[in-house]
């Protein structure tokens, strides 16, 4: 029963650090953000449509390492879908050491239907 609780701590921990984390990285986003772009005046009488680098993930990574505060937003918030699947990850770990088989194999199947929602959907 100890590792039963050690691995719900770590799953805990899991899920709070890694909103606090994208939560912050969102935050240092917004800031570097606003300190580019807060003196702009957007003109909204025409429609340019959705930048580029939100639909590719070599421009948002590249935009990371050049210092674009919409690609540090968007690592925050890929950082926010990845915390629930590296939970749903442990716990089939967990799973497997505990030799708990059905727990392992409904976790492995919802890892599935994540991965075949994400590389299946309309914008995959």
């Amino acid at each position: 029963m100890k590792q039963d609780r050690d691995i719900q701590l770590f799953i805990g921990s899991l899920l709070r650090w890694g909103v606090l984390l994208s939560m912050a990285v969102v935050i240092f986003g917004g800031i570097v953000y606003l300190y580019r772009h807060g003196h702009s005046i957007i003109d909204y009488t025409t429609f340019k449509g959705q930048p580029a680098m939100t639909t590719n993930l070599s421009a948002i990574i590249n935009g990371i390492f050049t210092f674009r505060g919409r690609s540090i937003i968007q690592l925050g918030i890929l950082l926010l879908i990845a915390t629930p699947i590296a939970r749903v990850l442990s716990s089939a770990i967990g799973f497997i050491a505990e030799k708990d088989y059905l727990y392992t194999g409904i976790a492995l199947t919802v890892l599935a239907i994540i991965a075949v929602s994400m590389l299946g959907g309309f914008g995959g």
